[in-house]
């Protein structure tokens, strides 16, 4: 078995978490945290069918800018960067993936 990182190399990131894993995690959070834009563009969307493109102009962008608001902000990055590495760090002690609660929404 080989022996635990240290604490060096557990804060260094791979590609594919930078690129992959994180900004995953950060589309989750923005999209529980823009949830009530989420439902209004969901609710108009199943209201108007076909024609949402035109008609769902100010629910889609409104729900644009709350998430683009969310995955610009490098506050919002960093958190999410340390939820992760905490995630990965019980991953690495217990072998044990955590997964998360997901608030549910029709998106």
């Amino acid at each position: 078995m080989e022996p635990p990182p240290s604490a060096a190399e557990s804060s260094k990131l791979r590609h594919v978490e930078k690129d992959v894993l994180i900004p995953q995690i950060m589309r989750e959070r923005a999209k529980e945290l823009c949830s009530d834009k989420v439902q209004a563009f969901t609710k108009c969307c199943k209201e108007t069918g076909f024609l949402m493109v035109v008609k769902c102009r100010k629910e889609n962008t409104a729900l644009k800018d709350c998430l683009v608001g969310y995955y610009t902000d490098p506050s919002f990055n960093e958190e999410c960067k340390a939820e992760y590495l905490k995630q990965r760090e019980e991953y690495r002690a217990t072998g044990i993936k955590k997964k998360r609660q997901k608030i549910t929404s029709n998106v």
